[in-house]
């Protein structure tokens, strides 16, 4: 397709990066772009510049924050004796709009996957560790993704805790094998975190 402005055609391609968006929807977005006032458009702008500049991560959890220690973390109606364990922010967004879990979180930022190149250094795995060495914390659910992957990744992070006097448990599979917690509906997902089990019993081999 040939546009008369070269800077349609950019914003056209820039858009069309976006996870699930294609050049038809892309050149909607920009036409739209076009009819909107430049006030609109200039505070778009500045709030994708002011979340890629501004925007930190939590020195506890590793959630998005604003500040240094995140709402959640920070939040004193937590219970802070329980830690779930998940891949990244799209999942505790997941599990927050259950409204079923009051514990904290920690993101490790990924998951195990050889194929990917990513092992277990390049995830959180150590701050995990030395928050669970600090005696606080009671219960760690892992709440990843039922894939594969997910479960290596429950596994290693099972065999660095055993010897810690903390409770271990994983998510009930009310979320079916090889499913995605970012696509699991709310009332599943807050089921499976509520009814959640041992994760020595999640064990093939016992």
């Amino acid at each position: 397709m040939n546009f008369s402005s070269k800077h349609i055609e950019t914003l056209i391609d820039e858009f069309a990066k976006l996870p699930g968006v294609g050049r038809k929807t892309a050149t909607r977005y920009v036409l739209h772009v076009l009819k909107q006032d430049t006030k609109d458009v200039e505070s778009f702008v500045n709030a994708i510049v002011n979340l890629k500049n501004e925007l930190k991560y939590c020195s506890v959890c590793f959630n998005i924050s604003d500040k240094e220690i995140c709402n959640i973390c920070s939040n004193p109606n937590r219970d802070k004796s329980i830690v779930c364990v998940v891949e990244d922010i799209r999942d505790v967004m997941a599990i927050e709009s259950t409204q079923q879990y009051k514990g904290v979180y920690h993101v490790l930022g990924g998951i195990i996957s050889p194929l990917d190149g990513i092992g277990p250094n390049d995830l959180s795995v150590e701050p995990l560790v030395k928050r669970i060495a600090e005696g606080e914390i009671k219960e760690v659910i892992m709440a990843l993704s039922t894939t594969m992957e997910g479960d290596t990744t429950n596994f290693y992070i099972y065999k660095r805790l055993k010897e810690y006097n903390v409770t271990l448990s994983t998510i009930a599979r009310g979320i079916s094998i090889g499913d995605e917690l970012e696509y699991t509906d709310e009332i599943t997902l807050g089921r499976s975190i509520t009814n959640r089990i041992p994760y020595q019993n999640a064990l093939p081999i016992k």
